[in-house]
């Protein structure tokens, strides 16, 4: 089941997306979060007719750093020996067709497609590999905005990863995934329809798998409702710069398209 978060003429309403072809998606309102009784409200719209948000709303967002080994390689790093993980804030979160804005401080802002997991109604705290599956709601997509030249010069991670716009989500979560060798494709370009593969690897060449990262993270903080673990990303990692819009796409899930602007 696919659930997406969206604005309509009546407000911002959570939905069960329906249909295959992107032509004649429609998407039912339902009455609450997607966590709680799935009730549809009857009212219903051409995907095409209303603008999809970030699908959930999440009190942090965990990074994982060097969680594919060509990506490790690309940037010189040894492989981490267990998790390497860091915080975005939430600001930092946006949706389908939102703008990646750059701040003029960051010479070298790169992409960084990734399988997103968002984490269901129980939570998770201290949680063994069982635990984690049944922690796991679904998965989005993710984009681990960076300015690498900030990370490469600040002692740690927070300003290069934690800019508002750095973290595009969506643009929805897909609730029944086999996400152990799924596709995770990043292509840029200024022509939409003539776009530039930057990223092209696999979830199965994760150091560190799903239920391994969810229940290592649930040992240092609780897991809440709608949080979010990014997976890390595999290699391909480029500049990205006003003018250009960066497409990612995970199989199974769909695309999440962002536009790049300049902020100041």
């Amino acid at each position: 089941m696919r659930f997406a978060r969206f604005v309509h003429a009546g407000g911002v309403s959570f939905g069960i997306v329906e249909g295959e072809a992107q032509s004649g998606l429609t998407i039912a309102e339902i009455d609450s979060i997607p966590f709680q009784n799935v009730r549809p409200t009857g009212n219903r719209w051409a995907l095409a007719d209303v603008r999809l948000l970030a699908p959930i709303f999440s009190s942090k967002v965990i990074g994982i750093g060097r969680n594919y080994a060509d990506h490790a390689a690309e940037l010189g790093n040894e492989l981490p020996k267990e998790p390497l993980i860091f915080i975005k804030p939430s600001t930092s979160v946006i949706g389908p067709n939102d703008a990646i804005r750059i701040p003029s401080v960051a010479k070298q802002v790169e992409h960084e497609a990734e399988l997103a997991v968002v984490i269901g109604a129980s939570g998770a705290r201290r949680v063994d590999r069982a635990g984690a599956q049944k922690a796991i709601f679904g998965y989005t997509v993710g984009n681990d905005v960076t300015a690498r030249d900030l990370q490469r010069s600040d002692p740690q991670w927070t300003r290069a990863k934690g800019f508002d716009s750095f973290c595009p989500l969506g643009p929805w979560i897909e609730t029944d995934l086999d996400v152990s060798d799924l596709e995770v494709r990043c292509e840029v370009g200024r022509n939409p329809d003539a776009m530039e593969v930057r990223q092209l690897g696999r979830t199965k060449d994760m150091v560190f798998d799903v239920a391994t990262l969810v229940s290592y993270v649930s040992h240092v903080m609780t897991l809440l409702p709608g949080d979010v673990i990014l997976t890390g990303t595999p290699a391909g990692v480029s500049q990205i710069v006003p003018g250009e819009t960066v497409s990612v796409s995970v199989q199974g899930i769909g695309e999440l398209r962002n536009p790049v602007v300049s902020l100041d």
